[in-house]
């Protein structure tokens, strides 16, 4: 009578790990637009994001028994990509190419002057924020649109919690201060604080 009780317990584990294997696509599923957006600002150009999303979320799958159950899945990927991107700039280094950096999509939408507005507003941070160092972009995209706490954005990319501050402090003043001309003075008093 043993027997066949063990075989029920086996079967059991069989099927809880295949309920948790499906949870954990679903999961990396439901994150892939952030990791898109963090892919943009890391590539720089869409269709290279579309390849680092693609090899981070391969990678994931191959090596999800390294996945800590008690950890944060997101967190687990934007490292993984993090560390692609970091590869594949080394590699290109190394065999002296350089990456493309495409412009910036056109902007399309519905008829209608508030569609239209804000296209033109989101543009224009865009390119803003596409003139940053990588340095100031990537703690402002994990940070403010994200969410991640700075101490998560200083462990996520390997730098002091003061570094992220700082750098956030910079990527924010300098967004501002291509906006208006009332902003700017303002702008300028964090300027002089932040240096």
């Amino acid at each position: 009578m043993i027997r066949p009780l063990n075989r029920y317990v086996s079967l059991g584990i069989v099927i809880g790990a295949a309920m948790r294997s499906a949870e954990f696509h679903q999961e990396i599923v439901a994150l892939l637009p952030r990791l898109r957006r963090f892919a943009l600002v890391l590539a720089r150009n869409g269709d290279a994001a579309d390849d680092l999303v693609q090899s981070t979320v391969a990678r994931a799958l191959d090596k999800k028994e390294q996945f800590q159950p008690d950890s944060r899945l997101d967190r687990w990927l934007f490292q993984i990509l993090r560390s692609i991107w970091i590869s594949d700039r080394r590699s290109a280094a190394l065999r002296q190419t350089e990456l493309l950096d495409d412009h910036m999509d056109s902007v399309r939408g519905p008829d209608g002057n508030a569609v239209a507005e804000g296209r033109l507003a989101l543009a224009e941070v865009q390119s803003r924020f596409k003139t940053l160092p990588h340095e100031q972009q990537q703690p402002l995209l994990l940070v403010c649109v994200e969410g991640y706490s700075y101490a998560e954005a200083a462990l996520l990319l390997g730098i002091p919690i003061g570094t992220v501050m700082s750098r956030l402090a910079r990527g924010r003043a300098a967004l501002m201060a291509a906006q208006a001309p009332s902003v700017s003075n303002n702008v300028t008093y964090l300027q002089r604080k932040v240096r």
